[in-house]
């Protein structure tokens, strides 16, 4: 059977894309998945976190990483999910015709959100394009900060955006960017509340995609 493809994309910058793409890919990893990921953004953070990995813990087979132009995202994927159960594409940190191929081609676009309203904004040009694909789409509320009256907010503004919005909420927390420098996954550092959060993340992505 072919592998399932996941879109990671957001119009903002500074929304959590990586983190959230490489933790994804980490969870699904551990659960005996193979994983192929894709950064087509320029900055390329992602490829760092993989050679960090790859200096830590050494080459696997079942973990892959390559790069794309944003328009070649969706032939490289294609061949991808092939090899691979899953294929995650990061996208750059911007709304724009190169963006729709990878749009296209995915199972399900996961839109991280950070907890601003401003954040919110930005995500209806990302909505409106997945629209136009026909692209199955998942809002993630990302570094929130648990109980305080913005996250309901952005929660429910998102909602009348007509999106679904995930239950999980990732939470503003020092184990996510310490993890991602180490080349790490949260779940793979000391037990706490970030492991809790992105096993319960994973959990409903995958029954998203059924």
């Amino acid at each position: 059977m072919a592998g399932r493809i996941i879109t990671v994309a957001q119009q903002k910058g500074g929304s959590g894309k990586t983190t959230l793409a490489v933790n994804l890919a980490v969870c699904l990893h551990a659960r005996g998945h193979s994983v192929a990921l894709v950064d087509t953004d320029p900055q390329g953070s992602m490829g760092r976190w993989f050679m960090e990995r790859m200096e830590r813990k050494g080459e696997d087979e079942a973990l892959d990483f390559s790069t794309s132009s944003a328009w070649g995202a969706s032939y490289e994927s294609e061949k991808l999910r092939k090899r691979f159960d899953f294929v995650i594409i990061d996208t750059p940190p911007k709304i724009d015709s190169d963006l729709r191929p990878a749009l296209r081609v995915a199972d399900l676009v996961v839109v991280p959100v950070a907890t601003s309203h401003v954040d919110l904004w930005a995500t209806e040009g990302v909505l409106d394009l997945a629209r136009r694909e026909r692209a199955k789409v998942l809002v993630v509320l990302n570094r929130t900060r648990p109980g305080t009256r913005l996250s309901v907010e952005v929660a429910e503004k998102a909602a009348e955006l007509g999106a679904d919005v995930a239950a999980t909420q990732v939470s503003n927390r020092v184990a996510y960017a310490e993890s991602l420098g180490q080349g790490l996954g949260a779940i793979e550092r000391p037990k706490g509340p970030a492991q809790a959060e992105m096993a319960a993340l994973t959990d409903e992505i995958l029954a998203r995609m059924g």
